[in-house]
């Protein structure tokens, strides 16, 4: 018997799985060459993408910190001439050379607080509305895209209604309750600003609404609770917190409110009596005055008065989040 031919029959087959072990073991080495490659690049990306999120964070807080600088750099006369005394000055009289800034401040924190009371229930009712019984539908989307057209409304226009139609319902208002009908003042300005503002708290009320999970609701209604008791004892304390920023956000966007403001509120450097009184913001003072700074002190209180703004902005948003957060752990 020939044995060589055995041996070959025998080593022939050996060879090829072989052959096919050691294609299958390149395979897998390219494999995972591949695999250690876009392991490679992908952490290459993902350090590329940090570093882009980092330098766009420091960019914003340097972009805060030199406008809090350029602020306090050009306010430098005003600080000097009329010191600490110009935040509870109550006269402004740029002939003269005195400048308080007390009925600017008084009338900023008047509109908007006033503002945001009057519109509160009305961008609560809307966000509940919008994200707890019609969420969908036509009327659902006419609503929103009606309230989203309040915001993209300019100023201005807010400003040309106020005096066309507002002033003169006001001007009736005042009238039947005793009060000097001028029609201009701290509440027409506040109802303008209210009106501004509730699409902000209204649109975030609407999206917390919808973030609640559907089975602590569900819970609720087989226990026998009712629709005004779900949102009373379920909805409301599970979005306190966006509740609470959605005001923060009003707050924000009214306390900056200028056009609409200045032809509305009356522009005068007077302290209000009341909050039917003409009176002038931070804001609206700086729109109306600003051009006409004849001298180096009277630009430099005017551009304080921004400075004033903005530290009065950052305090209130510092206490807003702090609130937030104190409901946030409760």
């Amino acid at each position: 018997m020939d044995t060589s031919l055995n041996n070959d029959l025998i080593t022939r087959p050996d060879s090829m799985l072989g052959r096919v072990i050691s294609s299958a073991k390149l395979r897998d080495a390219v494999k995972g060459i591949k695999r250690i490659k876009r392991s490679h690049r992908q952490i290459r990306t993902e350090n590329v993408f940090k570093k882009t999120l980092v330098i766009v964070a420091l960019s914003t807080v340097v972009l805060v910190l030199g406008i809090m600088v350029t602020l306090a750099w050009q306010s430098t006369l005003s600080i000097k001439a009329s010191g600490l005394s110009y935040l509870w000055g109550k006269v402004w009289d740029p002939v003269q050379d005195i400048f308080g800034a007390y009925p600017f401040i008084l009338g900023t924190l008047l509109t908007s607080f006033t503002a945001l009371i009057i519109s509160i229930p009305f961008s609560f009712a809307v966000g509940i509305f919008l994200g707890e019984y019609f969420p969908n539908g036509l009327a659902s989307n006419f609503l929103k895209n009606t309230v989203e057209l309040i915001a993209a409304v300019p100023s201005v226009i807010y400003g040309f209604w106020g005096l066309a139609v507002l002033v003169p319902i006001v001007r009736s208002f005042e009238t039947s309750i005793g009060v000097a009908p001028v029609g201009l003042g701290i509440f027409t300005s506040s109802l303008i600003l209210a009106i501004m503002i509730i699409p902000y708290a209204a649109s975030l009320t609407r999206s917390m609404i919808q973030m609640v999970p559907s089975n602590l609701k569900e819970a609720a209604y087989s226990l026998g609770a009712t629709r005004w008791e779900v949102i009373r004892s379920v909805i409301l304390p599970y979005t306190k917190s966006g509740l609470f920023a959605g005001i923060l956000l009003s707050l924000g966007r009214a306390l900056g409110e200028t056009m609409a403001v200045t032809m509305v509120i009356g522009n005068t450097s007077l302290i209000p009596k009341n909050i039917f009184s003409p009176g002038n913001t931070m804001a609206s003072i700086i729109a109306n005055e600003f051009t006409e700074a004849d001298h180096p002190v009277y630009l430099s209180a005017l551009i304080e008065l921004g400075l004033v703004l903005f530290l009065v902005t950052v305090v209130i948003n510092m206490l807003g989040r702090r609130i937030i957060k104190q409901f946030t752990q409760e």
